[in-house]
């Protein structure tokens, strides 16, 4: 069993925040992959299916995003798996708009949601990065991160979406440079 993670905050408020980009992935990914619907489980929405051989948990935690690291210890202990049976989908600042990189373990980048799973479960985590740009200065960081998209944007959001979503077969077989390439392929357009 492999736990993606989406991180993002709950509630219909939250819905178009960048910062929720990692919940609208696992959606993308439940969708087209016909996974079963959610459940309340491990202090979230939990969904089960397989993409290709593997058999995968969305976990979308409830917790909001500063203690995100609970709901996913909690899928952990449960399924009895390692901080590397784990990938987070999370909003990247230091990435542009709608530009997806994969990496295993590193910091957390004042993320607050890396942050919480740093702190229960370590950093050998696999991370999906997805680029939302930085907006210039520090101080517009905080309003960027937790503003919806913009009306422009959400043509590019929805391909991206799309493309991660159909392309998860890569990151199933833990084959994250594929993955990669495949995504940006299909957003060349």
């Amino acid at each position: 069993m492999q736990i993606w993670v989406g991180l993002g905050n709950p509630g219909a408020q939250y819905a178009m925040h960048r910062h929720n980009v990692g919940f609208m992935a696992l959606d993308a990914i439940a969708s087209i992959h016909n996974f079963e619907p959610p459940k309340k489980a491990f202090h979230g929405w939990a969904q089960q299916g397989r993409i290709g051989g593997a058999r995968i948990l969305l976990l979308k935690p409830a917790t909001f995003m500063n203690d995100s690291g609970r709901a996913v210890r909690a899928a952990m202990d449960f399924f009895k798996r390692e901080p590397a049976d784990v990938t987070a989908f999370h909003d990247e600042l230091d990435l542009a708009p709608f530009k997806v990189k994969v990496k295993t373990g590193g910091g957390t980048a004042g993320h607050n949601g890396l942050r919480s799973l740093d702190s229960h479960i370590g950093s050998d985590f696999r991370r999906v990065r997805i680029g939302i740009g930085h907006p210039g200065h520090k101080d517009r960081v905080t309003g960027h991160v937790l503003g919806n998209y913009a009306k422009t944007e959400t043509d590019d959001l929805s391909d991206m979406l799309a493309a991660i979503a159909a392309e998860a077969d890569w990151l199933a077989k833990g084959d994250d440079a594929r993955f990669m390439s495949e995504v940006a392929l299909r957003l060349q357009d």
